[in-house]
């Protein structure tokens, strides 16, 4: 996840730098300064993608609502009208050997870490060297220059309290601080200083303070320091804070005449010329700069009259463009950035429950969809959307694909064994669908999918909403913690439309898959159902128990996931899912049913 993350922020900062720096240099003779600058903002909305929940992209949820109930839970799997006793043995299951990344995904970890720790330690020298800067400043006494800096406020339109002071520690006029505002000026050029001097100095810090440049400092530094790594966001920082000292600078060009432009010109060209070296603090903004910069400014100043009249709506319209650009990547980002996906679901009438104590040591969800009230049941409404391998659940769908591709029939379904030998006896014999399907015999199910075909297996999923219907992971195993993933409300609203037939499939085919599902039957109601374990480099992480129970007046359907590292077995799913069931009185079974010798 980790890695996930650190590809995911690479690319979508690289690619925004790129599109904003492009736009730049293409239609640069088109945009004013201050939309030039205005450009760099769309670079901050981009580098907060990766980190924006893939829910919050959903906008119809944001409408749905629906009940919560709380339900009287027992703490363990005997309630007090004596829960049924499931001797739940073993689980068929295969294990599948795939990566381990958790020690990459630590050295990403560390390395980004060290970075961030650094780069923080940084800002904060650079938060404590201006507090010694505020600390030694003494106050500016000179009432002429004070009343001029109160006129210039007046002309911006400013009415904050901002104090001004000098220094003998900086070199050129600065601006700092986000509650209490400080401009300091340079002690040591006082002597040179007129009022029209002051008067450029205070125009241009206060147009940084009124274009919100000290709190676009910290948010600069901010991503600075999350995505350190790149270098394309140093050189997109450098470039942004360049672009924002031209936009002050066209600000403050009209306020003045025409006569004064050079001047001012002149007053930046001297503080650069008696200035030992540039500032390197990053909470600040401050008139000079480097003497690149500096000469690429004064040019700018002296085309200022031909610059202000590039028409606006230009500006508009390529800022719109590169708005529209930049926001293509949400949908990849949101693809890319869970290794699971996610379900959307709204459903106005669904009722979530808390049944948390049924699941103790696991992370699960739990849906239930009554079908008379047209109601879901959900536990955990963020578990039960995320999508996660079938594993061995997918079987009932291999084995509707293959009857309705006639690779086998309801009278003939039989696979002859080839002799290797199997991780489970039972699996070591000749197989039909309905011995295949209660003892989930995977090597059956393999088979009948290269039979049935990749291209009519990968329709199928499409045509019926299989989850993400992925199945690059390869034939064999692209539902065992591989490509293939679904989440419970889906394996819900996918048994419905199974049970009632509403893919079109041939009747007697569901009816051969419904016969093969029975768990238990007696006279108040029926069970049906299929489990599923993903077992990954020897460790159980994924249980599933999905079916249905018939009663009757009614028919509910179910699903239960679980996860973790130590026993996320379809058993253990099963036992939860029978737990919930009689404490909802839906169904109680006749107990001491061996699902787990039947069904994974």
């Amino acid at each position: 996840m980790i890695l996930t993350q650190f590809i995911i922020g690479l690319l979508v900062s690289s690619f925004s730098v790129t599109v904003i720096l492009l736009i730049r240099m293409w239609f640069r003779r088109q945009l004013t300064a201050k939309w030039t600058y205005h450009l760099w903002m769309l670079l901050f909305f981009a580098l907060a993608l990766p980190f924006i929940p893939a829910s919050l992209y959903n906008f119809s949820s944001l409408f749905s609502s629906g009940e919560t109930y709380q339900t009287n839970a027992p703490g363990s799997n005997t309630g007090k009208n004596g829960t049924q006793s499931l001797h739940l043995l073993q689980d068929f299951s295969e294990s599948v050997n795939r990566p381990d990344l958790s020690f990459l995904n630590m050295s990403v970890m560390g390395l980004w870490m060290s970075g961030v720790l650094i780069l923080t330690f940084m800002m904060l020298r650079g938060w404590i060297k201006l507090r010694r800067i505020k600390k030694e400043s003494s106050s500016f006494g000179n009432k002429e220059v004070l009343v001029l800096f109160e006129e210039c406020k007046k002309r911006l339109q400013i009415k904050k309290s901002i104090k001004i002071v000098h220094s003998k520690s900086v070199q050129s006029p600065m601006i700092f601080g986000l509650f209490q505002t400080y401009i300091v000026l340079p002690f040591q050029h006082e002597h040179w200083l007129s009022l029209k001097n002051y008067e450029y100095i205070f125009l241009h810090e206060l147009s940084h303070y009124k274009n919100k440049d000290l709190l676009t400092n910290v948010v600069i530094l901010f991503y600075q320091i999350i995505y350190w790594f790149n270098p394309l966001i140093w050189l997109a920082f450098k470039k942004m804070r360049f672009d924002r000292e031209i936009a002050c600078d066209a600000s403050v060009l009209q306020l003045l005449d025409d006569h004064s432009i050079s001047d001012y010109g002149h007053t930046i060209i001297n503080f650069l010329a008696l200035s030992k070296r540039s500032s390197k603090l990053q909470l600040v903004t401050q008139l000079d700069g480097s003497k690149v910069q500096i000469k690429k400014r004064i040019e700018q100043i002296s085309a200022y009259k031909n610059s202000a009249k590039k028409p606006i709506r230009k500006s508009i319209f390529i800022y719109v463009l590169a708005s529209v650009i930049l926001t293509i990547q949400l949908p990849f980002v949101s693809a890319f950035s869970t290794e699971n996906d996610r379900y959307y679901f709204s459903n106005d009438r669904a009722a979530y429950k808390d049944l948390h104590q049924f699941f103790r040591g696991y992370e699960g969800s739990f849906v239930l969809y009554d079908h008379n009230a047209q109601q879901y049941h959900i536990y955990n409404e963020e578990k039960s959307t995320l999508r996660v391998s079938p594993d061995s659940t997918y079987k009932i769908y291999s084995a509707l694909f293959a009857l309705e591709s006639n690779v086998i029939s309801p009278e003939e379904s039989t696979l002859a064994w080839d002799g290797k030998e199997q991780p489970y006896n039972a699996w070591n014999e000749d197989q039909d669908l309905s011995s295949a399907l209660q003892k989930s015999v995977s090597w059956y199910f393999q088979e009948v999918d290269r039979r049935t075909g990749f291209e009519t297996i990968h329709s199928n999923l499409k045509e019926i909403n299989y989850g993400n219907s992925d199945i690059s992971g390869g034939m064999d195993e692209f539902w065992l913690e591989s490509s293939l993933k679904i989440s419970p409300v889906e394996q819900v609203k996918l048994l419905h439309s199974f049970y009632y037939n509403k893919f079109g499939y041939n009747e007697k085919h569901i009816k051969t898959v419904k016969e093969a599902l029975l768990i238990e039957n007696h006279e108040e109601a029926r069970l049906s159902g299929k489990t599923g374990t993903g077992t990954v480099n020897g460790k159980n992480i994924n249980g599933w128990f999905i079916g249905y129970v018939e009663t009757k007046d009614n028919t509910y359907f179910f699903a239960a996931n679980i996860q973790n590292e130590v026993n996320s077995t379809g058993s253990k799913a099963a036992e939860i899912t029978l737990s919930i069931l009689q404490d909802l009185g839906i169904y109680k079974g006749n107990g001491g049913v061996e699902y787990g010798e039947k069904h994974t």
